[in-house]
């Protein structure tokens, strides 16, 4: 009976150990930069998780944010066409509660303007935040919950080993090539490659027409065509509108926001019509109600591309019916450089009303 009480304590010592030294090791090497900046760091695709260490890490005065529809700009490009220092931020299907979230997180850490990719969709009904099982709040806020599930975590530990012989020289070369093919997410070595395409990458093999009009098929079939409007409910995107992003933007009167429409393909907006329009009822009335409330906000400036025709209608720009190539992400930042797409505060949905002549008149092209 003693034996077993003795080899039961020499077990969790060893556990112990096994877990301090864990902890020991991300807090030496520390992944995510949360606790030091590092020349030598690598970063991960997770934004969800790689953005709380960005805001900690980096030097920047503008904070990018967005879903996927911004994902793949380069901080490069932003800063040379804005003339900022920028971080990008965008994520992947995140709603206006994780957005508004990380801004704020970014705006305490210096960011004074915000450029902010606006999808409709992103006020659908979800979580609040607090509750929100996909992005860890106690982590951007450094709280003790945060960090203990930081430095006790099985998977930045192993993340940190990785990165630590990455940094033994003989393994630098081996270790960079195997990355890819290896269960770890730290493996980018430039910030600046964060969720952006290869710059060989093929645009033609997959932004062109066939794939945009292959995708506007599918949606529209008659057995998919009901998920156009899923979560889509006027009054519960208006309030969410007004709580996450008024809400942000009035917090803040001394940071600007850029705030723009992405210009998705016009057949987004023809899918609606043809298989659900009381979902385009929404999004009209919604983006009508947006422009009218961004108007009046002094430190915002709203820009609107969904009815720039040359670039809308061409659907060899995109690789389904919203998102488009990196050449219309140069176009995007040029737009804003230049104010010339900016709706007008005395007639804040004139560029609306173009888009809705032009999708009432839109016929689809024919295979």
């Amino acid at each position: 009976m003693r034996g077993s009480f003795t080899s039961l304590k020499r077990l969790l010592l060893a556990s112990l150990v096994c877990l301090l030294g864990a902890a020991v090791l991300t807090y030496a090497v520390d992944p995510l930069q949360l606790f030091r900046p590092s020349p030598q760091a690598f970063y991960s695709d997770d934004t969800r998780v790689q953005n709380a260490g960005l805001i900690r890490s980096q030097s920047f005065d503008t904070a990018f944010m967005g879903t996927s529809l911004a994902i793949h700009f380069r901080q490069s490009d932003i800063d040379r066409a804005l003339g900022v220092q920028s971080l990008k931020l965008a994520m992947t299907g995140s709603n206006s509660r994780q957005q508004a979230f990380v801004l704020d997180q970014a705006i305490d850490r210096g960011a004074r303007r915000v450029i902010w990719a606006m999808d409709d969709f992103i006020f659908v009904d979800a979580a609040d935040i607090e509750a929100d099982p996909y992005l860890s709040v106690d982590l951007y806020r450094g709280t003790a919950r945060g960090i203990a599930s930081y430095l006790f975590s099985a998977a930045m530990a192993k993340e940190s080993l990785f990165s630590l012989l990455r940094s033994v020289p003989p393994l630098q070369q081996p270790l960079a090539r195997a990355a890819p093919y290896l269960p770890v997410k730290f493996a980018l070595d430039d910030v600046d490659d964060i969720y952006a395409l290869p710059r060989d990458f093929d645009i033609a093999r997959d932004y062109n027409a066939g794939k945009t009009l292959a995708a506007f098929a599918y949606i529209t079939s008659p057995v998919r065509s009901r998920f156009l409007g899923e979560g889509y409910g006027y009054e519960a995107m208006v309030r969410h509108f007004e709580q996450d992003a008024v809400g942000l933007i009035t917090r803040h009167p001394d940071v600007s926001f850029d705030i723009y429409f992405p210009p998705y393909s016009i057949l987004q907006f023809v899918a609606m019509r043809d298989a659900s329009p009381q979902t385009l009822e929404i999004v009209t009335g919604l983006t009508a109600h947006i422009a009218e409330r961004l108007t009046k906000l002094p430190n915002v400036r709203l820009h609107d591309f969904r009815a720039i025709k040359s670039v809308t209608h061409d659907l060899n720009n995109y690789s389904d019916v919203i998102h488009h190539s990196p050449l219309i992400d140069a176009e995007v930042l040029g737009w804003l450089a230049s104010g010339e797409y900016r709706v007008d505060p005395k007639t804040p949905t004139e560029s609306l009303d173009e888009l809705k002549a032009q999708v009432e008149a839109y016929r689809v092209p024919q295979p």
